[in-house]
């Protein structure tokens, strides 16, 4: 990975896509196995339709999740200040979410030269998911 340089970025560059196969039962499971979130919302259909929802869908932490790692795949984890989303609708079976992200300010923050991005998660549908932004701190 190359890191980008505060001089190289400007206010409007957008960081490569990120696009995800669609959601389907076996991400879930495998999410829920890793990050130790066994809600059975996400993994058992007759809980998920007793609590009024159709099927199942994703953990919103796995959507955070996603988006980190636009975030990463673009700047080192080290340079990762702050991560701040918004959970704006749920992520349904079959969803293929796309990752976004648009550098929106050049900012110092602490003596550092830093980077704000608005970061965006949305499905094939263009309903977004889940909306925030981070600061990157960069050389």
């Amino acid at each position: 990975m190359t890191t980008p340089s505060f001089d190289a970025v400007q206010v409007g560059d957008v960081l490569p896509t990120l696009t995800l196969p669609p959601v389907d039962r076996r991400m879930l499971a495998l999410f829920a196995g890793a990050s130790g979130d066994h809600h059975p919302i996400h993994i058992d259909l007759d809980y998920a339709r007793r609590a009024g929802m159709p099927d199942v869908f994703a953990h919103g932490m796995l959507g955070m999740a996603w988006l980190g790692r636009l975030l990463t795949g673009w700047a080192p984890q080290a340079q990762l200040r702050r991560f701040d989303a918004r959970f704006q609708g749920i992520t349904h079976l079959g969803n293929a979410i796309r990752c976004s992200g648009r550098v929106v300010e050049k900012l110092e923050v602490n003596g550092e030269r830093c980077v704000r991005i608005a970061v965006q998660s949305a499905n094939q549908f263009g309903q977004t998911k889940i909306a925030g932004e981070a600061l990157v701190a960069l050389p």
